[in-house]
């Protein structure tokens, strides 16, 4: 029996099928779905968004800007096309972040890749029919970490209306200890530095904290005390349980708009 909780693999069995249906469904998505790919937001060769667009398109619109997941070490944005599928059917366009991955890089590089990216989309996305002031974002695991630094209070006024923040990692101290010491060993530095549970943020920034039913306890845990903290900073927090689904089918669904973390995405995108 698998015994960290951190490790997902040990706790989802059919985790090898779920990953490659993601897969298999982000590639028909770019097959099917107007986008335009590879467009730098910096100079190094995981500096990139992918976009996708409505059909019916009617500029300006919102646009929602995703960050994927894997421990900030795994997968990139073109696992994770699918996610376009719930934000274009709400009408927006969808922004998918690639970065770096640990340990080829430390945390600070991610944190920068992803605050320049979310600088890229307010100061282009008019030029492809996007609305900068209807910026959403939402990001899963690591990716849900990610996307804590881009409405933080230090940084100034945020320009994120609303953060969809998916099965999140909001307390890094505990990961010291886990198989991830081995792969990405995170340093007392990085943990201090980069733990979302210790930072302030942008009061104007709706936020919502969703977890699967069938995560392990450290999830659920850091959800309950992470939404606790930012609603005790005046943040408007919702938080959501998703029956039934575990740390990876429940991301998948964020691709399936008639599910119910696809629909959580969508009304987080036309509220």
């Amino acid at each position: 029996m698998e015994t960290d909780a951190f490790r997902i693999r040990g706790h989802v069995a059919n985790f090898d099928d779920i990953v490659a249906d993601i897969v298999a469904r982000s590639a028909a998505t770019r097959a099917t779905v107007p986008m335009q790919a590879d467009i730098a937001y910096g100079q190094g060769p995981s500096e990139t968004v992918d976009l996708f667009f409505p059909a019916d398109m009617k500029a300006p619109c919102p646009v929602h800007m995703f960050i994927h997941g894997g421990y900030w070490r795994a997968f990139s944005k073109r696992d994770y096309s699918l996610v376009a599928d719930t934000v274009v059917a709400a009408g927006a366009i969808a922004v998918i972040v690639d970065y770096a991955l640990m340990p080829a890089v430390r945390m600070a590089t991610l944190v920068d890749q992803v605050g320049r990216a979310k600088q890229w989309v307010l100061d282009n996305i008019a030029q492809y029919g996007g609305d900068p002031d209807k910026l959403t974002i939402s990001g899963h695991s690591a990716g849900a970490h990610l996307a804590t630094t881009l409405f933080q209070h230090d940084r100034g006024p945020s320009r994120v209306k609303s953060a969809l923040l998916l099965g999140g990692l909001y307390d890094l101290k505990p990961l010291q200890k886990s198989f991830l010491k081995d792969e990405i060993a995170l340093t007392d530095d990085e943990v201090a530095a980069f733990t979302p549970m210790k930072k302030q943020y942008d009061a104007s920034t709706k936020v919502m904290v969703v977890v699967g039913a069938r995560e392990t306890a450290p999830f659920h845990e850091q959800a309950n005390t992470f939404a606790r903290k930012l609603s005790g900073q005046g943040l408007a927090v919702s938080q959501r349980i998703v029956v039934s689904r575990n740390h990876m089918d429940s991301v998948r669904d964020l691709g399936v708009p008639y599910s119910l973390t696809g629909r959580y995405l969508a009304e987080l995108i036309t509220q």
